[in-house]
C-alpha cells in the first residue's frame, strides 16, 4: 500500500527536493508551505506521515505537531529544521516527534530515517488493527450481520451488504467501545486498493447508515468520533 506523506516546509527549494526524493521512493507526497496550510491539508487528506519544519510562518512545526497528535496519536512525525541545539531536539521529541533531522542534511540520511520510522510505525499499526475475520454471523445491537450471505437483518427488515461494508462492520464489532481510526478502516476494508481520502470513508459510512440504522441521523450502531474515526457502542 502506498503511504501518503505531508511535507510542511516554508523553503520552496528544500520542500521540492524532499518531495522529489520521497516520490522516487514510492510515497504519495502532499506539500504545504506553512503551518496553517499543513493543518488544513491534514484535515482534508489524512496523511500517514508528516515531515515538519520547525520555523514556519503562521504556525510553528511544534504547534502543528500538537494539533496532529490530538487528531492522530500514532502518526509518524519527523521534524526538519536548521536548529542544531540539543534543547530544540528534546522539545520536538517530547511533543511527540518520532525523529529529528537537522539541516543541511543528505538525501540518503533523510530516506534512511523516514524508512526506519515508517517501518516501526506502519508495521505496528498494521499489526494492531488486524481482525480475525470469519463467516460467522454476529450482532450489533438489534442487527444480525450475515457475512457469508452479504446481508444483515433485524426482525422487520433485511438489507444487502457489500464485502467492504461487512469488513467495516466486523472491524467495529470486534472492538466494541474502542475508536477505530479512518486509517485502520482504510487498511482493512480497502485492502490493496488505492488509499482513499477521508471523504471516501465518510461517504461509505453515511450510505451504510442509511441501510442499517433505524434513524441514520441519530445512529445507534456506528458512532462518529469527530476528527478520528468511528466506534460501535
Amino acid at each position: 500500500m502506498t503511504h501518503r506523506i505531508l511535507i510542511a516546509e516554508d523553503d520552496r527549494h528544500t520542500r521540492k527536493a524532499l518531495a522529489e526524493v520521497l516520490a522516487a521512493e514510492g510515497y504519495e507526497v502532499i506539500e504545504a508551505a506553512d503551518g496553517l496550510n499543513a493543518k488544513a491539508m491534514f484535515d482534508r487528506d489524512m496523511p500517514d506521515m508528516a515531515c515538519l519544519d520547525v520555523m514556519m510562518p503562521g504556525m510553528s512545526g511544534y504547534d502543528v505537531c500538537k494539533y496532529f497528535r490530538q487528531k492522530s496519536p500514532t502518526m509518524p512525525i519527523l521534524f526538519i529544521t536548521a536548529k542544531a541545539e540539543e534543547i530544540d531536539k528534546v522539545v520536538g521529541l517530547e511533543l511527540g516527534g518520532d525523529d529529528y533531522i537537522v539541516k543541511p542534511f543528505g538525501t540518503k540520511e533523510v530516506v534512511a530515517r523516514i524508512r526506519a520510522v515508517a517501518r516501526r510505525s506502519f508495521v505496528s499499526a498494521d499489526t494492531n488493527c488486524q481482525t480475525e475475520f470469519t463467516d460467522e454471523p454476529f450482532r450489533m445491537g438489534d442487527l444480525e450481520v450475515l457475512p457469508k450471505e452479504l446481508r444483515a437483518r433485524r426482525q422487520d427488515d433485511t438489507v444487502t451488504l457489500t464485502r467492504r461494508e461487512v469488513l467495516i462492520l466486523q472491524t467495529l464489532a470486534a472492538k466494541p467501545g474502542e475508536v477505530i481510526t479512518r486509517r485502520e478502516l482504510f487498511q482493512l476494508a480497502w485492502e490493496d486498493d488505492h488509499l482513499p481520502n477521508s471523504r471516501t470513508i465518510d461517504q461509505t459510512i453515511s450510505q451504510l447508515r442509511k441501510r442499517i440504522e433505524r434513524d441514520p441521523k441519530h445512529p445507534k450502531i456506528i458512532h462518529t468520533v469527530y476528527g478520528v474515526g468511528y466506534r460501535f457502542e
